[in-house]
């Protein structure tokens, strides 16, 4: 545990000047307890060091004082700690062109103070007077003063020494005592009027007063390494940077103090263990629990007492001490004798046994010394002697030295101690250290391994996911069934050991590039079609249909069939006989037919155009002429899933036809359309087009 009373400081600290008038206000009453303006300050400062934020501090007074110490206190560190590192790197690298960390507000500090220790360090290097009158600001003042005075010479100080007949100058016998008591100076006097100051300290601009130099801030303590120079009036102090460690606290003379546990109550025994206090430690022994007659061992065992051999005398004279469990009797003497003798051949004296007489002894193989009336075993390695019951018992070398026997498990044996690993290392060859094992040169994994530090990490190849039971088995990722797995294939996924693969409907489409999607195969275009000679191949999607289109009497196919994207379209225009008048009275110009093939639309979400038709009529006709183009659905348009709306498109009327709902395939209908070109409101011709529309039982 570390306990420490003073922070350290370092650089100028021109925030504190502020605070100078809380010396006035040194208690702050807060709930019937005085907490003084230290306590305040020094909780700002350690929080300060941590780094932590000075504007939210945890409060340890509602007092609006000590709120304002804390966070004082705290800016000043940080902004002690910012303004060194700038004057460290003017000291250290003569410059202020690196690149410097942090916000931009303490940049801006760090390059403030790098920059003005420059300054006094090049005043001081070309003789000019550290004391200048440029208003560089207090900080800048201070910082660029310091760094002068730092590579400036000492003022030594002139000692009056009495004279041969022992009495002291006096200022009638000196003319320097007289200057000197006219100067006024703060410290000591060298003559002429000048001031110097003791050692520690240095001349302020006025010539007379003193004011401490920072050690700490000019580099110039002797702290070492893991210590944190303190400055103090005319000197400084180095104190410990480490914390001592669990079990001890650190002191005002900066040295590591034992803590004793067992006297501040911070121990954890148990009531029926009593604590015992050691070096950064404690430890939990039994209280004696035993009764008369008994004595406690280490391990909190109750072994009997001989008190016949531990007491002088217990009996009256002309009685024998007979020892029992727990206590003795006293008989009359008679021929026995006790333990460690026996009688003689003539049995009228006791004389002493010889315990270590035998193969073995009483010793049990360990050494043996014979005494009189008793013997003394000589243990051997891993055993120690046991006075009581006076038999060699094991050592427990596990107990007695926990934790540097062995690196993992140490397991007590007969006279000595083995170790062992805990699971994923193995014993190294010292018998102690343990080794990592490479589980991965048994195969533990069914197919990828990556040893790792006391342990192993099976993975698996692409495809493969490594078992939730086991964490060894890889299993195969069924790609099909992934959330995701209607939409790897167009039309059907099949999974295989590791990956997938996709299949496209047995006729009429086949499997593209990509691998999942189907494209449909045009019959008609490779040849694969079985349409007669007298019949027109129509593509559709999955298929092919074979169509025979005739024109109607008094009607003649205009041009040759023409292939537009997804239709096949052919026209048959009016050709009246001579003198036909109905023929030529009759409204419809032309009929055409068209086929299109759709796919059943997956998700159908808004109206789909699948016919365009144009006319070569003008969205804008002459004002003088009453024109105009009416569309119309004539026949086929089962269940209303389709409507046909007018639209003008590049300045040409357009009428396109719309599917407005969903249609499940397979399907084939025949939409009727007419095309009406009205004139002052009667029609003057009309076009008919015969949609013949095929419908996939597929979406692609």
């Amino acid at each position: 545990m570390e306990k420490q009373t003073e922070r350290h400081r370092v650089g100028p600290a021109p925030v504190v000047k502020p605070l100078l008038f809380l010396h006035n206000i040194s208690i702050i009453q807060y709930r019937g307890k005085q907490m003084s303006i230290e306590e305040c300050c020094k909780d700002g400062r350690d929080r300060g060091i941590d780094n932590q934020d000075c504007t939210a501090l945890p409060l340890i007074s509602e007092s609006t004082t000590c709120r304002i110490v804390q966070e004082q206190c705290c800016a000043t560190v940080l902004e002690d700690s910012i303004c060194t590192n700038g004057i460290n790197m003017a000291k250290d690298q003569g410059g202020c062109d690196t690149q410097f960390p942090g916000s931009t507000c303490e940049t801006k500090t760090t390059r403030m103070c790098c920059d003005c220790c420059l300054l006094g360090r090049a005043a001081q290097e070309k003789g000019l007077p550290c004391d200048h009158s440029l208003s560089l600001g207090y900080q800048c003042g201070l910082v660029s003063r310091a760094c002068c005075d730092d590579g400036a010479p000492d003022v030594k100080t002139i000692t009056l020494v009495p004279d041969k007949d022992n009495e002291a100058l006096t200022g009638k016998d000196d003319p320097l005592l007289n200057e000197c008591s006219n100067a006024k100076c703060a410290q000591e006097c060298v003559g002429n009027g000048t001031c110097a100051c003791f050692k520690g300290y240095k001349l302020k601009p006025d010539g007379k007063n003193c004011e401490d130099i920072n050690e700490c801030l000019l580099g110039a303590s002797n702290c070492r390494g893991g210590e944190r120079c303190i400055n103090t009036l005319g000197s400084f102090r180095c104190q410990r940077e480490v914390s001592c460690g669990t079990g001890y606290e650190l002191t005002d003379s900066n040295n590591c103090k034992d803590i004793d546990e067992c006297e501040s109550g911070t121990h954890n025994c148990a009531p029926d263990f009593m604590c015992q206090n050691t070096q950064g430690s404690f430890r939990c022994r039994p209280k004696n629990q035993c009764g008369d007659g008994y004595i406690q061992d280490a391990l909190g065992s109750c072994i009997d007492i001989n008190e016949c051999l531990a007491q002088t005398g217990p009996c009256h004279p002309g009685q024998s001490c007979m020892n029992t469990v727990g206590s003795f009797t006293c008989q009359r003497n008679s021929v026995n004798c006790g333990r460690g003798y026996h009688l003689n051949d003539n049995g009228n004296r006791c004389v002493d046994i010889d315990e270590c007489k035998g193969p073995d002894g009483e010793c049990a193989g360990h050494g043996c010394i014979n005494l009189v009336g008793s013997f003394r075993c000589e243990c051997k390695i891993g055993f120690i002697f046991n006075s009581i019951s006076r038999v060699c018992e094991d050592i427990n070398e596990c107990r007695h030295y926990p934790g540097r026997l062995c690196a993992h498990k140490c397991e007590n044996a007969v006279g000595s101690y083995k170790c062992s690993c805990t699971q994923g290392f193995k014993l190294a060859s010292d018998g102690r250290n343990c080794d990592d094992l490479n589980e991965c040169e048994s195969s533990p994994c069914s197919q990828e391994c990556a040893n790792v530090y006391g342990s192993y990490q099976c993975y698996c190849r692409r495809g493969y996911q490594l078992s939730d039971r086991d964490g060894i088995n890889c299993e195969d990722i069924d790609e099909c069934a992934l959330p995701t797995g209607g939409h790897i294939c167009s039309y059907r996924c099949h999974n295989t050991p590791g990956s997938f693969h996709c299949n496209c409907p047995a006729t009429g489409y086949t499997l593209a590039p990509n691998g999942r999607s189907c494209q449909d195969v045009d019959e008609c275009v490779t040849g694969t079609h079985t349409c007669s000679e007298t019949e027109s191949c129509f593509n559709v999607q999955g298929g092919f249909r074979c169509l025979s289109f005739e024109c109607p009497p008094n009607y003649r196919r205009a041009g040759e069939k023409a292939r537009v994207e997804r239709s096949d379209t052919v026209r048959c225009v009016k050709s009246c006989q001579p003198n036909d008048i109905s023929c030529v009275l009759d409204p419809v110009h032309s009929v055409s037919h068209t086929v299109i093939s759709m796919p059943t639309f997956r998700e159908f979400t808004r109206p789909e155009e699948i016919v365009f038709l144009r006319t070569m009529s003008m969205a804008h006709s002459s004002p003088h002429i009453s024109s105009d183009i009416v569309f119309d659905i004539l026949e086929g348009n089962v269940q209303n899933s389709f409507d046909i709306v007018k639209r003008e498109e590049h300045g040409i009327i357009v009428g396109v036809v719309r599917q407005v709902k969903p249609l499940i395939g397979p399907l084939n209908m025949v939409l009727k359309l007419a095309m009406n070109y009205v004139t002052s409101g009667v029609v003057s011709h009309r076009n008919i087009v015969s949609v013949h529309i095929f419908v996939s039982e597929f979406w692609f």
